[in-house]
């Protein structure tokens, strides 16, 4: 096959003497060196005879003796597909079958055109540049005050980008009938300098004037020319908010954030010592709920229905941690194959549904953190594979290799964070969201420089200073710290694997054991491990990635139905009075027995071997926990030190004395609230026996037991006490007491 072909070359490397090479390897191998044969405005170009269909080729500087190659990674791949003309760049592997665009302008200055028509309130255009450069990117679609549309794409490697949309029947070169007759139809986005003032952003508006009001819904793609996996094709918003139902082509849509009527101006996001978190899956906390329509099944709808019920106000906790919320391959599944981060996804409703659950969640007290995975995309459907074909590797600009779950995303990469932080950036702006739990944050699949950024453009710029942000970073760094009361929380991964060590009384994981050692560690906030301060910790013995209490020591064998329910409640316990932040995941409340990753709540009984135990009972004393713990300030004791600050003492310990529980498996301390000098006592006893203590010196006064695993007692006054709850300490006196086997109590001071 003859194939002539005119080569491009705009030679911006300043090659003196520009030689094309060009070479075939394998079968047929050739090779050819080929001079210039001319110039015109673009640089200069070649005209090139070979009998071949396809070949590669690259450009070298001949000086002499010397001769300057090009590197490697800019060797470059020409097949007939390509055309009779195509076009190359200086240091860049791509090959254009169109002319590149040049750059019109700064992105700045289409800002400039639009500030004024860009909607106050719940609305964000996007505009994070952690190089500090201060570019407002506009990307993704945005309808203007004015009517309208603003869209953006941040493409470095494009040749050419086109809108497809509704708007014009989609078409763009190559996706038309009849082009002859419908290139005024095209909608070319121009080519601005943006990131680092080079020409990377694409943006154009479509006048009011040109929007056909009969359409309900508008629907778009960008078509690529050049830059991207396959040379051109279609390609996704990677800011879209949503996709369209049509799964076949998956259209992005144009949707409009200020049009809800929000009711939440009296909110405050909580400290988060006052965080009493609940985690849970829209899907799977109301599927196949008999109380519940099949519309409310499995939505934002049905979790907005248990919101207005009260469900969470009895209850008690303070913060709903929704599973991943964004656009994913999955349908009705745990959420962590992401589609894209800006989205919502379609099986829970729509945007404006999402909207009222945060909206309800504030008015009942109730703040909201959403899932957000930074780590890795679904390898399903993936709008950011080979997107930007930057011959940085497989998948392109966004990727930097692999994770267990999915294609490793290029955290630490200023383009990629800008993305992911305008991400979260959008979710507080228009859907008032309190913070972020980020998905396996650990370093090996996620590079913690995105973290800093995101503490740093969103907390410490002041664009939400109160955002609460957790990391689930297993095992446990120390670099998310920052200076302890101003760091990230981390999901304790040393409090559950311990308590979960403890409770089936047996190696857990083949790490963790269960002996008294570390016993004090995971109590007092994870100190002596990772933590800088009780905001660094949020301390955990179910979620949904591990086990039930009750699944996990039956592993060991531990059957015997009396057994597992105590140790649950002593779980539970555990978890609400160390100090740090408490998580219980959905269904821990009632003490049912499920396997990991199993998101579907009513499909799991209390225990499917103790059908004797039931709901309620259990579900009563979670509930009366939760809020002794919500009431008093004694038992969510903050600080990077309590027991420097008086707040906090040792009373039991492995680490102690022989009768003050000396290499056992008990602990018990004592707190203080400063502002109103409530005292607290807690003592719990991992071990299966009794166990005699001698309380110390500390504990002078009347204490009354408030609870226990079998009961709570909130009592007002003094007189609600029996006296076999009333714990009394004289005067440089110590006082024997009993620690039955799975047992816990908290005193109150009288």
């Amino acid at each position: 096959m003859r194939t002539k072909v005119r080569i491009h070359y705009d030679n911006k490397n300043n090659f003196r003497n520009p030689v094309l090479w060009a070479w075939l390897d394998g079968t047929g191998r050739f090779e050819k060196k080929v001079y210039p044969d001319g110039r015109d405005d673009y640089g200069l170009y070649y005209d090139l005879v070979v009998n071949r269909a396809n070949f590669n080729f690259k450009f070298k500087d001949e000086l002499g003796d010397h001769t300057i190659w090009e590197d490697e990674r800019n060797n470059r791949f020409y097949n007939a597909g390509l055309g009779g003309e195509i076009w190359c760049k200086a240091g860049w592997h791509n090959v254009y079958n169109v002319r590149p665009a040049e750059p019109v302008g700064h992105i700045k200055e289409a800002y400039q055109e639009i500030k004024d028509l860009i909607p106050q309130d719940n609305f964000y255009l996007p505009d994070t540049d952690v190089s500090k450069f201060e570019t407002p990117s506009l990307l993704g679609a945005h309808k203007l005050t004015d009517g309208s549309l603003s869209f953006a794409l941040y493409h470095p490697r494009a040749g050419r980008v086109y809108l497809g949309s509704n708007l014009n029947n989609f078409q763009t070169p190559g996706n038309c009938l009849a082009c002859d007759n419908q290139e005024d139809s095209f909608i070319e986005l121009d080519l601005y300098k943006g990131y680092y003032n080079q020409p990377n952003i694409w943006w154009t508006r479509v006048p009011a004037a040109q929007i056909d009001p009969k359409l309900s819904e508008i629907e778009y793609k960008f078509f690529v020319r050049g830059g991207i996996g396959g040379n051109e094709r279609w390609a996704w918003d990677p800011y879209t908010r949503v996709y369209s139902d049509n799964y076949q082509r998956e259209n992005c849509v144009v949707a409009d954030p200020t049009n809800f009527e929000w009711t939440d101006q009296d909110w405050e996001t909580p400290d988060i010592s006052e965080l009493i978190i609940y985690e849970l899956n829209v899907y799977g906390f109301t599927d196949e709920d008999s109380d519940l329509s099949i519309e409310e099944q499995s939505t934002f709808k049905g979790v907005i229905r248990r919101i207005e019920e009260g469900y969470f106000d009895d209850l008690g906790v303070t913060a709903l941690a929704l599973m991943p919320t964004s656009e994913s391959w999955s349908h009705f599944g745990l959420g962590y194959d992401p589609c894209s981060f800006m989205s919502i996804e379609k099986d829970f409703g729509d945007l404006d549904d999402f909207r009222k659950l945060v909206d309800i969640a504030h008015n009942h007290g109730l703040a909201v953190i959403v899932d957000q995975v930074f780590n890795h995309t679904s390898n399903q459907f993936n709008p950011l594979w080979d997107l930007i074909d930057d011959g940085s590797g497989p998948g392109g600009l966004y990727f930097s290799g692999s994770t267990k779950w999915g294609n490793r995303v290029a955290t630490g990469r200023p383009e990629v964070d800008n993305m992911l932080i305008d991400s979260c950036k959008l979710f507080i702006e228009e859907y008032h969201v309190d913070g972020f739990r980020f998905d396996a944050t650990h370093s090996n699949y996620l590079d913690h420089q995105l973290l800093y950024e995101i503490q740093d453009e969103i907390r410490d710029s002041g664009f939400k200073p109160n955002t609460i942000l957790i990391a689930e970073n297993l095992p446990n760094e120390s670099d998310l710290n920052f200076e302890g009361y101003n760091g990230y929380a981390q999901w304790s991964d040393m409090f559950h694997d311990k308590i979960k060590a403890l409770l089936r009384e047996g190696v857990y994981r083949d790490w963790c054991y269960n002996t008294p050692q570390g016993l004090g560690d995971i109590f007092y906030f994870s100190k002596n491990q990772f933590a800088e301060h009780t905001n660094n910790v949020v301390n955990y013995s179910e979620s949904h990635d591990e086990p039930s209490v009750k699944f996990e020591i039956e592993t060991n064998e531990i059957t015997d139905c009396n057994v597992k329910d105590r140790k649950a409640k002593l779980a539970m316990m555990a978890t609400m009075t160390a100090l740090g932040q408490p998580m219980l995941y959905m269904g821990q409340e009632f003490g049912i027995n499920r396997d990991a990753n199993n998101i579907d709540l009513n499909k799991v009984s209390p225990d499917p071997n103790c059908p004797e135990f039931e709901y309620n009972p259990f579900l009563d004393w979670t509930q009366r926990l939760i809020n002794l713990r919500k009431k008093y300030g004694a038992l969510k004791v903050s600080g990077a030190n309590p027991i420097e600050t008086g707040e906090f003492s040792w009373v039991l310990g492995p680490w102690l004395s022989e009768e003050e529980g000396k290499n056992r498996r008990l602990i018990g301390w004592k707190t203080k609230d400063k502002d109103n000098n409530d005292e607290m006592l807690i003592l719990l006893n991992f071990e299966g026996a009794d166990i005699k203590v001698n309380l110390g010196l500390t504990l002078e006064g009347k204490w009354g037991k408030i609870a226990a695993l079998d009961q709570i007692n909130d009592f007002k006054t003094k007189d609600e006490i029996e006296p076999m709850d009333i714990l009394s300490v004289g005067q440089n006196k110590k006082v024997d007491f009993n620690l039955p086997a799975y047992s816990g109590f908290i005193y109150k001071k009288i």
